[in-house]
């Protein structure tokens, strides 16, 4: 787990403290740190959890250390769904050439 000990340490605790924390033995700790062993998926959510980040950051899938943030849900009517369905199956770059193209109608 690629940012746990960081964590750890930006939290200030040892590694017995966070292993007393979630009833673990410190060498648990030690290994998930080294990289010898990883937790099991409920003890990765706990750590997430306790640390206000996500199971993707403790694992170094993303630098972003925040925590998600729950999304308002939007009601969109049958013709905006279907202009971001096709918006998502767009290329990267043809996502920036839309963007580009509806910056223009921003301007007036």
């Amino acid at each position: 787990m690629k940012n746990l000990r960081s964590l750890r340490e930006a939290f200030k605790l040892s590694q017995q403290k966070l292993a007393n924390h979630f009833d673990l033995a410190q060498s648990q700790i030690q290994s998930y740190e080294t990289g010898a062993y990883e937790p099991d998926i409920s003890t990765l959510k706990q750590m997430a959890d306790f640390f206000d980040t996500s199971v993707d950051y403790l694992i170094g899938r993303t630098d972003i250390r925040r925590g998600i943030e729950p999304v308002a849900e939007y009601s969109l009517n049958e013709a905006e769904k279907e202009l971001v369905d096709r918006f998502r199956r767009l290329k990267p770059n043809q996502r920036r050439g839309l963007t580009m193209f509806l910056d223009t109608y921003d301007s007036d």
